[in-house]
């Protein structure tokens, strides 16, 4: 049977791989449908570039503080409430940002409106432990991909639209109401799945001991870095790629958003890969793979750059750094929430909180040691990718070696 079976012996619907995609992609289309709206908002507020970073900055610091509280509150009070929490959080914040009357206001709105959309994000994440065992959650994970890779590929473009036909404002009022069609869709459609388990654990312990419980585990602690190493590769690229491609390689806007759009697609593609080898290969398996040959490309990527080779062979190493992402991501996902599956949200509000913070330091080292050359990001990129499969090798890895 080639179709995750659930638990309860059946296997996910369309309609649901659909919302669960969506609260997993809640945080990307949230930063991608706003990116085009940059300029505007500066001028607009006649405010720098720099100020508007901010609405950036904030963003990412809610994005990761927000999974450490709707993690243990979704194992505590159920994964329904939480999300619809989040999603209410989520709709007053949007509103508060369309009718913002300073940068700082929005500012202020931007974070809340991380606080609510990582509700949807790192809930999604426990559902799927709750009703698929390891194999399979690493097979839906990769499923949702296909969801999550809409983001960059068709909301820079509306959020221009937007931005051009109405206003900025009109961006964050269209996220309002994404907001609650969304939370519309988990009141009518999305079933509780916590355990009665799960719930007396999180009720037994504080939220401090559960989560000192988990940072003490090494496997969890493995996976987790091995996710949020691999993802500081996106980041570190998001954060320099603008100038590199655009400033200093001479493509156009519309060169630079087909580049975009191919390294998603790629991913799509290698996501879709793992989902099909899983049907034959363990999830740890895969990913001890992926992981040595992700590292191997990121030291060719620094080697290409440091031989000074042509932009074509560094944006080839670059699409083969950032593709091998599909086989990554699920899996290790995967992995760090079969690690304790009665704390399943808990876990996931970890694994969260790290793979944003990580991400965030990695693009701000990237960001900062940019020197109009792809040297420094090559670098962050490489020992990024050196110190996921070092993580996986010395820390996650199951003992007595992997089953295939």
């Amino acid at each position: 049977m080639h179709a995750p079976i659930s638990p309860s012996g059946r296997s996910p619907t369309r309609g649901e791989i659909l919302l669960l995609g969506t609260l997993t992609a809640f945080g990307a289309l949230t930063i991608d449908l706003y990116l085009p709206t940059l300029p505007t908002i500066a001028r607009d507020f006649a405010v720098s570039p720099a100020m508007v970073q901010l609405t950036f900055s904030f963003f990412f610091v809610g994005m990761a503080l927000g999974q450490l509280f709707y993690g243990p509150l979704s194992d505590r009070v159920g994964r329904r409430p939480a999300i619809l929490l989040g999603c209410a959080v989520y709709v007053a914040a949007s509103l508060a940002c369309t009718f913002a009357p300073s940068i700082q206001w929005l500012i202020a709105g931007r974070f809340a409106q991380a606080l609510g959309c990582c509700a949807g994000m790192v809930v999604a994440r426990a559902v799927v432990r709750d009703r698929y065992d390891h194999r399979d959650s690493a097979r839906i994970f990769s499923l949702l991909v296909l969801v999550l890779a809409v983001a960059p590929l068709l909301a820079p473009s509306v959020g221009g639209w937007l931005a051009i036909a109405f206003s900025w404002r009109a961006v964050f009022a269209v996220l309002a109401l994404f907001g609650a069609s969304v939370g519309a869709a988990v009141w009518f459609r999305l079933d509780e799945s916590r355990s009665a388990a799960t719930e007396a654990k999180a009720r037994g312990e504080s939220v401090v001991g559960a989560y000192w419980s988990l940072l003490q585990n090494r496997r969890l602690l493995g996976y987790t870095l091995v996710s949020a190493f691999n993802g500081a590769t996106l980041f570190s690229y998001i954060a320099t790629a603008p100038d590199l491609v655009i400033d200093i390689w001479g493509f156009s806007q519309s060169q630079f958003s087909l580049i975009f759009a191919a390294i998603a697609v790629g991913v799509i593609g290698s996501s879709q890969v793992n989902r099909h080898l899983l049907l034959r290969h363990s999830p740890d398996r895969i990913l001890g793979v992926a992981c040595l040959f992700a590292a191997g490309f990121g030291v060719a990527l620094l080697a290409i750059a440091l031989l000074g080779g042509s932009k074509w062979m560094f944006m080839a190493g670059l699409f083969a750094v950032l593709t091998s992402n599909g086989f990554i991501a699920a899996n290790a996902l995967a992995g760090a929430l079969n690690v304790d599956p009665l704390r399943a949200g808990t876990t996931s509000g970890v694994f969260g909180a790290a793979n944003f913070a990580l991400g965030a330091i990695a693009s701000a080292t990237a960001a900062a040691l940019h020197d109009n050359t792809p040297v420094p990001v090559a670098m962050v990129i490489a020992a990024a990718l050196v110190g996921a499969v070092t993580a996986y090798f010395t820390l996650a890895r199951p003992p007595g070696g992997v089953a295939a």
